[in-house]
């Protein structure tokens, strides 16, 4: 059966962070708890989940589990944090189009881009947890990751215990339903400009990748905020996005630390509270009172 065509246009809009979930992306479902020593029937939100394909050319490059939110944004994270583009103008065109089974992602590229992406073309299916599944060798698990330690970013102590504190609050997906992932991006001064949500937290983080390029924001301004633990491939998407710093809640792996060491990327991890870890390239963090206070609770700008 053909799809359904559903977007053509890649316009940036934002995500429903700070605000009501967006119809497709939740179901109600029935179950049976245990409360009080008895066993009632009673009704849960949940999260949808489906596949989603990444087509070039007119050949599937990917598919990945995923939440069908921010398609656009994921496009363009996905194919930047794969190194299939360099910027968001290398896409010529983004259709949404809707099967019986999930969601077709048909990117159109600028012709040199489809060159480019013949040379290095793989195939892959993703779980949600799965961030390099598909890949053909060694080396190419351990891609070399962008050299972020030119950058001029600081924060502060107050920043980091910020960051997270106003992620806590801009994640209305995961407050229905406490069942996926968030990611946004963090600027000293103007709090969290950007949120994106998914069941996978790879996911989430190239749908902030792209949602960021498509609006014209530098990585390199902010910090990458995540609700998860930080596995090798979180640290080469931050760098790959441009961003010197990455602030889990959760641990990051032994390979994640010597990633981000060797990119130059001070890793924070473990925020708990006001406190919190600093497991790579601490200078960039300031005393409170070495830098003035940035806490913002605005909604995001997208």
């Amino acid at each position: 059966m053909a799809g359904k065509r559903v977007s053509t246009s890649p316009t940036v809009v934002p995500a429903g962070a700070g605000g009501a979930t967006r119809p497709g992306t939740t179901a109600t479902v029935a179950e049976t708890a245990r409360r009080g020593g008895i066993f009632v029937a009673q009704s849960r939100v949940v999260p949808e989940e489906m596949p989603v394909a990444f087509t070039y050319g007119g050949s599937t490059h990917a598919v990945m589990m995923a939440t069908p939110a921010d398609l656009e944004d994921f496009a363009t994270g996905f194919s930047l944090t794969e190194g299939i583009i360099t910027g968001p103008e290398q896409i010529d065109d983004i259709d949404i189009v809707a099967e019986e089974k999930g969601i077709d992602l048909q990117i159109r590229l600028k012709d040199e881009q489809n060159d480019a992406l013949r040379l290095r073309r793989r195939h892959m299916a993703g779980p949600v947890g799965c961030g390099l599944c598909g890949i053909e060798s060694i080396d190419e698990a351990v891609r070399p990751t962008p050299d972020v330690s030119g950058s001029l970013l600081r924060l502060s102590e107050q920043d980091v215990v910020d960051a997270v504190a106003l992620l806590n609050g801009q994640q209305p997906l995961h407050f229905e339903t406490r069942a996926v992932h968030g990611a946004a991006f963090y600027v000293p001064g103007r709090g969290l400009i950007a949120v994106r949500e998914d069941v996978g937290r790879h996911n989430a983080l190239d749908k902030l990748t792209g949602a960021a390029a498509r609006a014209g924001f530098r990585g390199a301004q902010g910090a990458v905020v995540v609700t998860s633990r930080v596995s090798v491939e979180m640290v080469q998407k931050t760098a790959i996005a441009g961003s010197p710093v990455i602030i889990a809640i959760s641990a990051p792996t032994a390979l994640a630390i010597r990633t981000a060491e060797g990119a130059g990327m001070t890793l924070i991890a473990l925020v708990r509270g006001d406190e919190f870890e600093i497991f790579t390239h601490a200078e960039r963090i300031a005393r409170n009172d070495e830098v003035p206070a940035s806490l913002s609770a605005r909604a995001p700008l997208f």
